[in-house]
């Protein structure tokens, strides 16, 4: 794909990602929908980003000119964006958020009527039209837009509903990230009984995900131990994501609310076929963990959308991702920030523990992550002495580390990941490999 990646449309505004675009878009999805239905219903949702008031009314209106009617959710997360689709039977909806990343990226996500992300088949289309390989019929009468503000609290209603317990009495953290969160996650936690705690939920548009968030949680780890509080969740952008901390101030990412998740699903007879969905990126302990509960994880490329495709097909009811971002499909199509934080919180007042014993068991070896800037990321996955100079030596590892080389799917980078017995080991192997790509690719 030219323009959609792993996560949409996504780039630096007004140089990659441009107003002419979002028109485009929203030219295209009107088109399409109103072939077979007369004035279709394509939904919007924003988040803070100063650039998303600017690509939400270049939608809008490329939506309307061609026959639709664009509904404006307004500030919102991208969860409730696809659970409001399906609610409301939407044709479509989009989503304008480039989630962790800094302000001045944006993009533009498009969901298909059941709330999933479009196939590329769809996104294909949308791109010969953009890149002017594509003429569209024009429409006599045009759409209208319309506030939609009550999809939102539809949404707030639905999460509030599904706790077993009741959270009064438990002093509950949230980092919004100053973005899309900072409008929905205190509500439903007061609604549910909960003391709320906030951090970082006053967005000015510029600083959405500024060290804060779950790309930066250090500020809420603080934030616990300092109020003393039964444990916190710190959401993206777009709060897709959701890393939980501890009343220690320990970080629980998404392997270990993954770990906490299915082992209480497994305990209530709800895991479907005792198995869990993750990437190549979950570390090795977590394998090994949910193996001593019985539990099966299968693997799959970096994406949310290749967790989703596994765990869709094959029946699974859990999947996710290290960075947080976890699919809870007894209720959800996608990853869902605030969602995971109040299953979490159930399961904490469930159990009548402490945070900190939920992940009893698991065992995480050491890992680190470095980002490479490159030119063409491609041409280096494709190095053939590369890749078999990474397979060797996870082989000579043989399950005491490992090495994983992989583009990402979202940026120019080629990202190193590591896992051995002590941090200094991982250091020592990502080093091998960045040596490695100097050598082999210049």
């Amino acid at each position: 794909m030219k323009y959609f990646e792993t996560d949409g449309f996504r780039g630096k505004i007004n140089e990659t990602l441009k107003l002419e675009h979002a028109v485009k878009i929203g030219e295209y999805l009107g088109w399409y929908f109103s072939r077979t239905k007369t004035t279709p219903k394509i939904l919007i949702g924003k988040d803070t980003r100063r650039s998303s008031y600017m690509l939400e009314y270049g939608l809008a209106a490329g939506i309307t000119s061609s026959g639709a009617d664009a509904y404006l959710m307004h500030v919102t997360t991208t969860p409730s964006v696809s659970f409001a689709i399906k609610d409301d039977a939407f044709d479509c909806g989009v989503m304008i958020t480039a989630s962790h990343n800094p302000y001045h990226d944006n993009g533009i996500k498009i969901m298909n009527s059941n709330g999933d992300k479009m196939g590329d088949e769809f996104l294909k289309g949308v791109e010969d039209y953009i890149d002017g390989k594509l003429e569209i019929s024009t429409c006599p009468e045009p759409g209208r837009c319309v506030d939609y503000l009550s999809g939102r609290n539809h949404y707030i209603s639905y999460l509030a509903g599904i706790p077993k317990n009741s959270f009064l009495g438990y002093k509950i953290g949230l980092d919004c990230a100053n973005g899309a969160s900072f409008a929905v996650a205190r509500n439903i936690f007061t609604l549910l009984g909960a003391d709320v705690f906030m951090l970082n939920h006053h967005p000015d548009g510029r600083n959405i995900n500024v060290n804060c968030g779950s790309t930066s949680p250090e500020s809420l780890q603080k934030f616990v131990v300092e109020n003393h509080l039964d444990a916190g969740f710190a959401f993206d952008g777009d709060a897709d994501r959701c890393m939980m901390v501890d009343e220690k101030g320990r970080l629980i990412d998404g392997d270990g609310i993954m770990y906490i998740i299915a082992i209480h699903m497994k305990e209530d007879g709800k895991l479907s076929k005792d198995t869990v969905t993750a990437t190549v990126m979950s570390n090795i302990g977590f394998v090994k963990a949910l193996d001593n509960h019985g539990i099966r994880v299968s693997t799959t490329d970096v994406g949310d959308k290749y967790v989703a495709r596994d765990m869709f097909d094959n029946g699974y009811s859990i999947g996710g991702e290290q960075s947080g971002h976890i699919i809870l499909g007894d209720f959800a199509k996608t990853g869902d920030g605030i969602l995971t934080a109040i299953i979490l919180t159930d399961i904490l007042v469930g159990t009548k523990n402490i945070a900190s014993a939920l992940t009893a068991g698991l065992k995480i070896l050491p890992q680190k992550l470095k980002n490479i800037r490159v030119d063409d990321k491609n041409a280096i996955m494709a190095n053939t002495q590369l890749v078999d100079y990474v397979n060797h030596r996870n082989e000579e590892l043989s399950g005491s580390g490992r090495i994983l080389l992989r583009a990402s799917g979202t940026e120019p980078m080629i990202r190193i990941m590591a896992e051995g017995e002590t941090e200094e080991l991982c250091e020592a192997y990502i080093a091998e490999v960045e040596d490695a790509i100097g050598k082999y690719c210049g």
